[in-house]
């Protein structure tokens, strides 16, 4: 298997280079004050921030945006390590046959399990069956107990990795008449930049970090490219302007887009003009011992993936990132599920400061778009490249959902396995102390919210959850009942 790459940034011209090339990365946005990065950096170096040359300030901003991202994954790792309770393994297509039933000529349990999923009838808002989850009420399902402890141990992930996964963070400023810019923002800030830019030259700088999250080592370099621009007239630069492309790049113009017929020549690296520097990347990365052919996960002329948009569209957005372990699995029940590594999500309840008892749950209203769109279930999603499921589930949840891996314990899970396909429920409670402020963080969900324990059945809920909820409520129940039990012997 490769080498996971974990980009730093959600920069569509970054993602592509990379994807071109082969390497589809997991994105994962670091959301770092780069204003403070930066006063933070000069303060350190007893200067002010426009006494930091332009290759300083972007391999500052592109170290802090990887040391981001980097202890957002060792967050997510240090939550599923800590994992307690058991893991409930669930194997509803094993359902034994009824005797009773055989001997009288009726169907075995196994018969009415494939007969269930194969020939229900999807719910009126599904377009197509396969998007309708699956349905195993009312069979006696056979399940394995072990403790989860013993999984985290023996699962691969980001705890076990000797190697990756490999965290890029990056940062561009344009240099142009001795000033450093960086995104414009504003079309009358564009404007007087563009004006100024025509028929001259500028110096394109974008720094790299590179850490190993196996080992914590980090490299960092520059890259530098100087851009020479014709001399547009004031219509082109209005047009240009129109197409709002030069509002949010570096520099305020761009090498792919539409900015690039108004590029004569560049003298440098022109990956990096882009945001991302191949060369250099293939360096840093020889620097931590790992072979560049070793991200490769792309097969060659494979065509990028789309995806998704607003919430409460009833048609798939266009502009979704697509993550590795992203796809469609023909799962051995007859249905299709997402999520080529299988898939995972978060139950996140909340407890009586008093009792210890279960009072709210945290709740997904999903995307219109999605299947079964509309209805209500838990954040989660397909299990990327190089991680458990458990830190899949902690991942997406805080993605998608804002809970913060580090406010929360992981009690046990409920992992349903078809075989070549398995969906993990992550049953996890707030740490004593800590408050965890959920909200719809992506395009996935129009609601993201904390929802009574008793109202969840109201709920028009996703098929599996409606299923599963007596079960996970019961053994939300337990858990907290084994946990006062536990603080009270103390």
């Amino acid at each position: 298997m490769s080498i996971p790459l974990i980009l730093a940034s959600k920069s569509k011209p970054r993602r592509n280079v990379l994807y071109s090339a082969g390497i589809c990365p997991t994105i994962r946005v670091s959301h770092v004050d780069e204003p403070g990065a930066l006063a933070r950096a000069a303060a350190e170096a007893g200067c002010e921030v426009d006494d930091l040359t332009v290759d300083k300030r972007v391999a500052i901003l592109a170290q802090a945006k990887a040391q981001a991202v980097h202890q957002a994954y060792r967050n997510v790792a240090d939550t599923a390590a800590a994992a307690t309770g058991e893991r409930v393994i669930a194997y509803p297509l094993q359902a034994g046959h009824n005797a009773d039933a055989e001997s009288s000529g009726g169907e075995s349990e196994r018969d009415m399990v494939m007969a269930k999923l194969v020939n229900d009838q999807p719910n009126a808002h599904d377009a197509d069956i396969n998007a309708t989850t699956r349905d195993f009420s009312g069979v006696d399902v056979p399940t394995v107990r072990e403790p989860i402890s013993n999984v985290v141990a023996m699962q691969p992930g980001l705890t076990r990795a000797e190697v990756g996964p490999l965290i890029v963070g990056c940062d561009s400023m344009f240099l142009f008449d001795g000033e450093c810019y960086g995104k414009p923002h504003s079309v009358e800030v564009a404007r007087e930049r563009l004006r100024a830019m025509r028929g001259n030259t500028g110096e394109l700088w974008t720094g790299h970090c590179l850490i190993d999250f196996a080992t914590g080592r980090a490299v960092q370099g520059v890259s530098y490219a100087k851009i020479h621009f014709c001399n547009y007239s004031d219509h082109d630069l209005e047009r240009y302007l129109a197409t709002g492309e030069p509002l949010e790049v570096a520099g305020s113009f761009t090498l792919e887009g539409f900015g690039g017929a108004f590029i004569d020549s560049i003298e440098g690296d022109p990956h990096g003009v882009i945001g991302i520097s191949l060369p250099l990347l293939r360096d840093l990365t020889s620097q931590l011992g790992v072979e560049w052919t070793d991200l490769w996960n792309v097969e060659r002329g494979e065509l990028f993936p789309s995806a998704k948009s607003d919430p409460t569209s009833l048609v798939p957005p266009a502009e979704n990132v697509h993550q590795p372990g992203d796809g469609w699995v023909d799962c051995m029940c007859g249905r299709r599920h997402w999520g080529l590594n299988g898939a995972s999500g978060v139950l996140l309840a909340r407890r009586d400061a008093v009792s210890g008892a279960v009072t709210h749950v945290v709740m997904q209203h999903r995307a219109a778009w999605s299947a079964e769109g509309g209805t209500w279930g838990i954040p989660g999603g397909a299990t990327a490249d190089g991680e458990s499921p458990i830190e899949g589930a902690l991942r997406e949840s805080y993605e998608e959902a804002n809970i913060t891996p580090e406010d929360i314990d992981v009690v046990g899970s409920w992992r349903e396995d078809h075989g070549n396909w398995a969906y993990t429920t992550v049953f996890a409670f707030e740490k004593p102390g800590h408050v965890v402020c959920p909200r719809a963080n992506d395009d996935e969900s129009m609601e993201i919210k904390w929802v009574p324990v008793d109202q969840v059945p109201e709920l028009r809920l996703l098929t599996a959850m409606k299923t599963d909820w007596p079960r996970f409520r019961a053994q939300l129940d337990a858990i907290a009942a084994e946990h006062c039990a536990a603080n009270r012997s103390h």
